[in-house]
């Protein structure tokens, strides 16, 4: 029998994907993401290390796979906001992954993010000083407030998200406006 090392390696980061949605880097365990891929422990620390590096491996790849298909245009803050809020809502485990790591990993240590940020900060910043984006905002504050603003509607407490919704178009309106509300600052 022929091993494909792509496809174990691509079974692997599907099933530690769940398990660290659903239990965080503390609470996942090899054995379930083993059973469930399928692989053995051995294979598992072989292509990754540790439990800590798969995380690593598994959220760097939502990171890409987000930066990917939710492209950032610093000039048009709304629609990257609305593609944002897409994307959580096709894939609602990318929020409880990212959910996971601003708790387990506050020192914030993955490249590809600090790489990603730093781009949309500079793209922000050339906007504001092109005219093109408010400035009542540092380029921090507004690309904080429209990430929260893109998850707004996946962040609720159970007892909120209990009461009966909007449409998804709705929702997705809401997120949209407010973040053209926003950008146009003072200056509007």
């Amino acid at each position: 029998m022929v091993r494909d090392s792509d496809a174990t390696r691509t079974r692997i980061l599907d099933a530690a994907e769940a398990e660290f949605a659903a239990y965080g880097i503390a609470g996942a365990r090899v054995d379930r993401i083993a059973e469930n891929a399928p692989a053995n422990k051995a294979l598992i620390y072989k292509h990754f290390g540790s439990k800590d590096e798969l995380f690593d491996a598994v959220f760097a790849q939502r990171v890409l796979t987000f930066v990917d298909q939710v492209v950032f245009d610093a000039t048009d803050l709304p629609a990257y906001a609305g593609r944002g809020f897409d994307l959580y809502e096709a894939n609602p485990t990318t929020l409880r992954l990212t959910t996971w790591y601003q708790l387990e990993r506050p020192e914030g240590q993955l490249e590809a993010i600090k790489a990603s940020n730093t781009a949309k900060l500079t793209a922000i910043k050339e906007a504001q000083d092109a005219g093109v984006l408010t400035d009542s905002y540092t380029p921090l504050e507004l690309l904080t407030e429209v990430r929260a603003l893109m998850m707004s509607w996946h962040l609720h407490t159970p007892e909120l998200a209990m009461v009966r919704q909007p449409r998804r178009d709705r929702r997705r309106e809401v997120v949209v406006e407010s973040v053209r509300r926003l950008v146009q600052g003072d200056n509007h």
